[in-house]
């Protein structure tokens, strides 16, 4: 199974009738023959994370089927969209019970995404969100970030991140040696911020539509690889 992400970007007029599709197009989408699993986000303005920095002009998409899904009537209300094609390559956790990608054990060659997602638990959020603000400064200025913007499934409580990186191996650096973010790993455990997590990495086999619209310096990464 492939794994498609799509971002919109959406006219501030019409943020109304994308809130409304929000809510109607959540069991719709799931239904659609051929889907085994799908979510419709949120986001947050790019590089920023936290309830704080949303961003409501930009919607996303994260579905798992073998055929990319049309999801027309997201792009009539969309000014701009983005669509990558995913393939999994680690996953860990599991979101709204399930275990969603199957990674086949490939390797990555170029670009490649991180999704983390959680669940939060009322009590532990706010010194969860005062923890996560170090590394999240971090990422924005990491070597090898692309991209990066927060996801939500609602608007607190249950969120996520989307980073695109120049390869696989720059991922690995931040997510597992950059100080700031091994210390917020291991202080997870004890103080069991989450009441479900998941943390995926794919390799990025395609791009289409209008990078700009995750903030992602494409050219510049094109540029690099075919250098």
């Amino acid at each position: 199974m492939n794994v498609w992400l799509y971002v919109w970007r959406v006219p501030g007029r019409r943020v109304p009738a994308v809130a409304w599709r929000m809510a109607r197009d959540r069991g719709r989408l799931r239904r659609t023959p051929g889907v085994s699993f799908a979510k419709l986000l949120g986001t947050g303005r790019d590089r920023r994370f936290g309830p704080t920095s949303t961003d409501p002009t930009r919607w996303a998409a994260l579905v798992v089927t073998e055929q990319a899904p049309e999801l027309e009537r997201w792009q009539r209300l969309a000014s701009a969209e983005c669509r990558l094609q995913l393939r999994p390559l680690a996953s860990r956790g599991r979101w709204s019970g399930r275990e969603p990608f199957q990674p086949a054990g490939h390797k990555a060659e170029g670009e490649a995404l991180a999704l983390t997602r959680a669940r939060l638990r009322p009590s532990r959020a706010v010194r969860f969100w005062r923890a996560a603000r170090a590394p999240g400064l971090a990422a924005g200025s990491a070597p090898g970030l692309l991209a990066a913007f927060g996801v939500g499934e609602a608007p607190l409580g249950v969120q996520g991140t989307i980073s695109v990186w120049r390869s696989d191996a720059d991922l690995v650096q931040f997510a597992y040696r950059h100080p700031d973010h091994q210390r917020a790993i291991d202080r997870t455990p004890a103080e069991r911020w989450y009441a479900e997590e998941l943390f995926a990495r794919f390799a990025v086999l395609g791009v289409s539509g209008d990078p700009d619209v995750i903030g992602w310096a494409y050219q510049q990464s094109a540029q690099r690889r075919a250098a």
